[in-house]
């Protein structure tokens, strides 16, 4: 129903205590989700295999449905209607390696595949879905940004280990990657909860 500027909005899920909404978006029952993990894998479920709650519903953990490592976690989820030949998937390391490979190669039967080798104490960080004609962006944990196009990294197999993709100083490593849009603001947020948001313009190709 429609509200005032000041509305409040309704409750769409009941939150476990200190539990948060990480991610949100739209799928159709026979869309694929990919569930990358921290660990380099890639579960691929249809998104009919969730169970469906109701709109206040807390709904059922993730290991309900996959089944997860020790230490192992989900750090990104990506619907996907169809796995075109057209489209990419960009993976960001922890250590700044960076991995381009076809969609197509995770069209497979296996419900759990490895989608980037690591090296020991590496872990995935950022899994993006592209059109091979994309700017990137590198955000470290100090304070550090690289932007890039895509067709700088050479599309790899899903079995490779990716390429240097930031050079990082001593006790530096990736927080977080993006895909640029035109005209976009960079919003950066320190742990102690500074924010800022210049435009992308300011941070040079390289």
């Amino acid at each position: 129903r429609a509200q005032r500027r000041g509305g409040r909005g309704v409750k769409g899920i009941e939150m476990r205590e200190e539990d948060l909404i990480m991610d949100l978006f739209t799928a159709s029952t026979h869309d694929y989700l990919l569930l990358f993990t921290n660990q380099g894998r890639v579960h691929r479920i249809k998104v009919y295999e969730l169970p469906v709650a109701e709109r206040y519903g807390r709904g059922k953990h993730i290991s309900t449905v996959v089944k997860l490592g020790k230490d192992e976690a989900i750090t990104t989820t990506i619907p996907v209607k169809e796995f075109a030949e057209d489209k990419y998937l960009v993976l960001v390391t922890k250590r700044g390696v960076v991995k381009k490979t076809k969609l197509s190669e995770f069209d497979t039967p296996f419900k759990c595949i490895r989608a980037i080798r690591l090296k020991e104490g590496d872990v995935l960080v950022s899994a993006l879905l592209t059109d091979g004609n994309t700017e990137l962006i590198i955000g470290t944990k100090l304070g550090m940004a690289l932007r890039f196009h895509e067709r700088d990294v050479r599309c790899m197999s899903r079995s490779a280990g990716g390429v240097i993709g930031i050079r990082l100083r001593s006790g530096d490593e990736v927080g977080s990657a993006d895909i640029v849009t035109p005209g976009m603001g960079v919003l950066t947020i320190t742990e102690r909860g500074i924010g800022k948001r210049p435009k992308i313009e300011e941070y040079r190709v390289t």
